[in-house]
């Protein structure tokens, strides 16, 4: 069942990986990291480089033609990051009331405090959330409240 791959398929695809990677690579571009407002500028700043004015008609012609499927999966993937040598992961939008940190391998200790503390020091988020002493464990989550 080896066929031909649909050009189709192929097609969506290679727009999803690529949409991925540009949210990937400018997420960092726009400030202040880690909020709403670096969001909205990432937003603006697609729809400019799409041919879409930047007057409120031409950006909600924008937001409308990305439909909120692709528009929450490019925002999970903002304000997302992994850091492979820490084996974490930190959600951090800040529309939820809490950051979450993951950890992607069995080991019980990736979520101990030092290793935590360093991931959120590493992507500019720790001076954004709560003290330690209200960082919560939840299973196999850590669930830190924001500042």
């Amino acid at each position: 069942m080896g066929g031909a791959p649909n050009p189709a398929s192929l097609q969506a695809t290679l727009v999803d990986f690529a949409i991925a990677e540009l949210v990937r690579q400018h997420r960092s571009s726009f400030e202040p990291l880690w909020s709403a407002e670096s969001w909205a500028k990432l937003l603006i700043w697609l729809a400019l480089n799409c041919g879409c004015s930047g007057d409120e008609g031409g950006l909600k012609a924008f937001a409308e033609a990305l439909g909120p499927v692709l528009t929450g999966r490019m925002r999970r993937l903002f304000f997302e990051r992994e850091l492979a040598d820490l084996e974490l992961q930190v959600m951090a939008d800040p529309a939820e009331q809490q950051v979450l940190v993951l950890p992607q391998g069995p080991a019980p200790d990736l979520l101990e405090t030092a290793r935590v503390r360093q991931a959120l020091e590493r992507i500019a988020l720790l001076g954004r959330v709560a003290a330690e002493e209200r960082w919560q464990r939840l299973d196999a989550v850590l669930a830190i409240p924001w500042r």
